[in-house]
């Protein structure tokens, strides 16, 4: 396909596995292989904490196969090695959250600072303001310039129940973590990055913008589009390909097996925060202790000093999980919607296919026009069908990486928490034990 380009070579991620353990895999140059169906097998039982099992691979991958655009300067964006990071033209950060309080509404805007050295671009260096509604815009216009890519998602509109209010710091905060997240995925995206939606979105003030949008699709026309596209999933598709088939079944297991593990780690870190806060008052507990037992102060002030020390050590373990971990298998639960989605657009797109050609099979008449139509969309439905098979590839070696990196470093910063923990313990009773003893045992008979 035009504007495609393929690599092969990626390697397979074995759950509960060294992070170094794996070899790379070989594979055919143009081939779509799927990821296995035990993909990320858990037990169903959720008190079952082992999530991770030596037989469950995260993918069975042999080849990397990313879109590419027609324009010249992604060529220069597309060739990227590790050794030569500074080929990257596009960098983006999202920070400054800002409260606005209106009669109508409470909303918070993000600043967007953009920095590029790209030609079609009038500066180098943008400023704008944006909420979360016109990311929200941009997200349903890359979807429809785009239907069979995969789209980075957004954060939710409202946060998970039970976390932290509406419009609070710690969720300011999160929101725009997942924000900035969000466009960086597509500015690293090797076709999406040079959407034109996607531009003016980073570099158009307010107004400019609000008029921009207006310039969209009118109300009747998108309710023409939406009305094809429920008559299409009614329909149904028929004959889908093998590989989508098998596509297919990977996203609902493994969006089955994220949710899980999402459910998992939001428990742990519930539980490690109660924890936490108990495990603080035990502290000063002991201080207080200390002060009616002459015999055994020092003792006490140590046994505080090492619970202190280990509630140092725990706070910074659910700081790395609260930030390297949870949002990262959040944001792959969300992924999981997101590929959902995109089978059905590009179901959609075989059924209006399907739909003509029975068309033509029953109608006399209009068969030159029926051909015709039968023509494009064959057209379009392998476009969208190349689209999909080169961006899975790219999204598979992105998941790979992004979770092995995620578990991995949970997996450290444990076997450091509890590192310290011990040494924090052992050089206490070391301590203990070194202490002369205030009378010999014979004249206490």
């Amino acid at each position: 396909m035009d504007g495609e380009r393929l690599a092969s070579g990626s390697s397979e991620l074995a759950v509960g596995e060294s992070p170094r353990g794996g070899a790379p895999i070989p594979g055919g140059s143009g081939s779509c292989s799927l990821m296995q169906a035990d993909v990320l097998d858990l037990d169903e039982d959720e008190d079952d904490l082992e999530v991770f099992s030596k037989d469950a691979s995260l993918m069975d991958m042999n080849s990397f196969s990313p879109m590419m655009p027609t324009s010249p300067l992604s060529m220069i964006n597309q060739i990227k090695f590790e050794d030569e990071p500074d080929l990257k033209d596009l960098f983006i950060t999202v920070d400054a959250p800002e409260s606005h309080v209106t009669t109508i509404e409470t909303f918070i805007t993000y600043r967007i600072i953009t920095k590029t050295s790209r030609g079609e671009f009038d500066s180098s260096e943008f400023e704008v303001r944006r909420r979360y509604q016109d990311f929200l815009w941009l997200k349903g216009k890359l979807e429809d310039a785009h239907p069979t890519l995969i789209i980075p998602p957004l954060p939710e509109k409202f946060i998970v129940k039970g976390m932290v209010e509406r419009f609070n710091d710690d969720f300011i905060e999160t929101r725009r973590k997942a924000l900035h997240k969000f466009l960086n995925r597509i500015a690293d995206h090797p076709t999406l990055t040079f959407n034109e939606d996607f531009k003016v979105f980073l570099t158009a003030q307010a107004p400019e913008l609000s008029s921009y949008k207006k310039q969209g699709p009118g109300l009747l026309s998108r309710m023409g589009q939406t009305v094809r596209a429920v008559a299409s999933s009614m329909r149904g598709v028929k004959n889908r390909p093998d590989e989508f088939m098998e596509m297919n079944s990977f996203i609902e297991t493994f969006s089955q097996k994220i949710n899980l593990i999402d459910k998992i780690s939001q428990r742990i870190y519930k539980e490690e925060r109660d924890y936490f806060d108990e495990m603080k008052e035990y502290g000063p507990i002991h201080i207080l202790w200390s002060a009616s037992e002459e015999d055994l102060v020092d003792t006490l002030k140590g046994i505080a000093s090492c619970i202190d020390q280990c509630c140092k050590a725990t706070e910074k373990r659910m700081t790395g999980l609260s930030e390297a971990l949870l949002p990262v298998v959040h944001e792959y639960v969300l992924y999981s919607e997101m590929l959902m989605g995109v089978m059905k657009r590009r179901d959609q797109i075989q059924t209006e296919l399907d739909s003509k050609v029975e068309a033509l099979t029953y109608k006399k008449a209009d068969a030159d026009l029926l051909t015709e139509e039968i023509g494009k969309l064959e057209d379009k439905v392998e476009c969208a069908n190349n689209a999909l098979k080169a961006d899975w590839e790219r999204w598979k070696q992105n998941m790979q990486n992004d979770l092995k990196s995620a578990f991995t470093d949970t997996a450290e910063e444990n076997i450091r928490y509890y590192e310290q923990c011990l040494a924090t313990w052992e050089s206490f009773l070391t301590s203990q034990t070194d202490l002369p003893l205030e009378e010999d045992s014979e004249d206490k008979i």
